[in-house]
């Protein structure tokens, strides 16, 4: 039986065959840590007494905060600055743009290859046929000192996009109806591949726009086999090529055809990326403010296709257009080729390369109460700032900005949309802060604890851990935010004790890599978090951190906040106190009971 991409990629990087399931050691072939995450990295390598195992497969990038507007995150780019000049590591710094850009850009990786980074979207390598995946502060450490990391190779999807999008639509509306297909779990713990037409014909920076949103999906990654131009691409970048396309006989988990044959531009509403409709079904909406960038849709071409509409334009009154490419070298293209007097001329902020809104860390957040056309991944509620967030095309926000609503670049009206006077102002409501409780002791398999359900599927990091504390590198403060961006839930820390359990649905701990999204429970001393599953980056934090998690379907043992459980890690049987009745669980693997019993993966064993 033959392979699919991913299974040849993981077998070259580790000297065996890879099946969905296998457990591997995988050599990686270049190791990113950010400015949000970078700090923790360098941290967990001088508290372990850890070396470098090769400093030219290194690099930090400082896209998060392309300036240091942040003092946290200044101290923290300054830390690694000299860390990384210690050691001999590369620094692409504030001025460069995003990291997994770079790495394809500049030739750290190429198609075959593998990439790790704190960034959650590292997956982006997909795009050249590359494995990158974002990991958190341990992995990355770890793979600094050994050039390896644990991996469990996933199953893989093939998904066939049948016919080909209606002439307004773009790379980003093909994914939009991906996950409107999938939704944000659909693609939970695989690998996918992209075949079609329409796919076969996208240049890099389309195929770069699809690629991030695989964690959108809950996608380990999506491939695109690479093509001739993506290759000649990757080699004129100077990055190793050794191209992987799945074998005609390889095997997958599932194979899905989407149609999008006529595929209109479409838009996903506020608070989920899938909650995705035609651009038609919202037009009128007024909008406060508008973004164009981010790792989605900061390339080259999206400049273009906003230039476009652009040119000879106003943006509507009262209404601010924020534009970031993703790197500096397009940047300095949009200004060479004068798209950017056209952004200028048409009143349009532009900022440095960077992830700009994503990471709280640049332009791009929006107030209480706005209402923002992006084109970035993500608008779970929280994640670009207080207001509301729809998720679009660069053409559509373009067009959206100078008509002051949604609109499609076809259906521009001759005089734009002003604001009336509203004489009720949005309040801004701060999270609730508590005090951090004590991180959890010994290591028993056996574990029992009052539970609080948080009967909620989809919780995503920016819920759990808000991206406003990312600078906090000390556990014992994290505890105060758990849950402070979860609506009904800010006063979590306040009310739970030590050694209580977390019962929760489906793909918690989607969307971020944060580190912090696992140690605030571990700051508060709770036991442990049962999931009915587990977001990909977020399962292998826990682990990794010795923080206890089991995925489990609870939903019907009836529990209510204050009922006990008993659960036993090595067998997966969890016991309702009060009842009796039992519920099987995913008991501990042999590589998780492993590191959870020495402590976590860098305590030494």
């Amino acid at each position: 039986m033959g392979s699919t991409i991913i299974e040849k990629i993981i077998a070259s990087h580790s000297g065996r065959a890879a099946a969905p399931g296998d457990v591997v050691d995988v050599a990686i072939d270049a190791r990113i840590a950010r400015d949000f995450g970078g700090a923790n990295v360098v941290k967990n390598i001088e508290d372990h007494g850890l070396g470098i195992e090769d400093a030219e497969k290194t690099f930090f990038t400082f896209d998060c905060n392309p300036g240091g507007s942040d003092q946290k995150y200044a101290a923290n780019q300054q830390l690694c600055r000299r860390f990384g000049r210690a050691r001999g590591i590369a620094i692409y710094d504030v001025d460069r743009g995003i990291g997994t850009h770079l790495a394809i850009d500049e030739g750290l990786v190429g198609p075959g290859g593998t990439l790790v980074s704190t960034d959650s979207h590292a997956n982006i390598l997909g795009a050249i046929g590359a494995f990158g995946q974002g990991m958190g502060d341990q992995d990355i450490a770890y793979t600094w000192a050994n050039g390896t990391v644990w991996f469990t190779v996933p199953p893989t999807i093939r998904i066939a996009l049948e016919g080909r999008p209606g002439p307004g639509a773009t790379a980003k509306d093909m994914v939009l109806a991906c996950l409107r297909h999938f939704h944000a779990s659909g693609l939970l713990g695989s690998s996918a591949e992209y075949y079609g037409p329409a796919t076969e014909g996208l240049s890099l920076d389309g195929r770069i726009t699809m690629a991030s949103m695989a964690t959108e999906m809950g996608g380990i990654i999506t491939f695109f086999p690479p093509s001739d131009e993506v290759v000649e691409y990757a080699r004129r970048a100077g990055g190793a090529s050794t191209p992987a396309h799945a074998d005609p006989d390889a095997s997958y988990s599932q194979e899905v055809a989407i149609t999008i044959d006529d595929l209109p531009p479409l838009i996903a509403r506020p608070g989920h990326p899938d909650d995705v409709v035609e651009v038609a079904e919202v037009a009128g909406r007024k909008i406060d403010s508008a973004f164009i960038g981010s790792c989605t849709n900061g390339r080259y071409e999206d400049m273009v296709a906003a230039a476009e509409i652009l040119k000879g334009r106003s943006i509507a009154p009262g209404v601010v257009l924020k534009i970031v490419p993703s790197t500096d070298r397009i940047w300095q293209r949009c200004l060479e080729d004068g798209l950017v007097k056209v952004f200028k001329e048409a009143g349009a902020l532009l900022g440095n390369a960077g992830c700009a809104g994503c990471a709280a860390g640049q332009i791009g957040q929006n107030g209480p109460g706005e209402v923002t056309i992006s084109t970035g991944n993500r608008n779970y509620p929280g994640k670009q700032g207080k207001g509301e967030v729809y998720l679009a095309s660069p053409a559509t926000a373009a067009a959206s900005a100078v008509a002051g609503e949604i609109v499609t670049a076809d259906a521009i009206p001759g005089k734009p949309a002003v604001f009336m006077p509203d004489p009720s102002a949005a309040k801004a409501v701060g999270a609730a802060a508590g005090e951090p409780g004590a991180a959890v002791g010994a290591r028993p398999t056996k574990v029992r604890g009052k539970v609080w359900v948080v009967d909620h599927d989809n919780i995503d990091t920016d819920m759990i851990y808000h991206n406003r504390h990312l600078a906090v590198t000390d556990i014992e403060e994290m505890g105060q935010y758990a849950f402070g961006n979860l609506p009904g839930w800010e006063d979590f820390p306040k009310k739970v004790k030590q050694g209580d359990i977390v019962v929760t649905g489906s793909n918690f701990g989607c969307g971020s890599s944060r580190q912090q999204a696992v140690d605030c429970f571990t700051s508060l001393g709770a036991s442990l978090v049962i999931a009915k599953s587990f977001g990909a980056i977020y399962e292998r934090n826990a682990i990794n951190a010795g923080m206890p998690i089991m995925a489990a379907d609870l939903s019907g043992v009836g529990l209510s906040d204050g009922d006990e459980l008993e659960v036993d890690l090595e067998s997966g049987t969890i016991t309702h106190v009060g009842s009796g009745r039992t519920v099987q669980g995913r008991p501990f693997s042999e590589v998780q009971m492993e590191i959870y019993r020495r402590g976590g993966l860098l305590a030494i064993g």
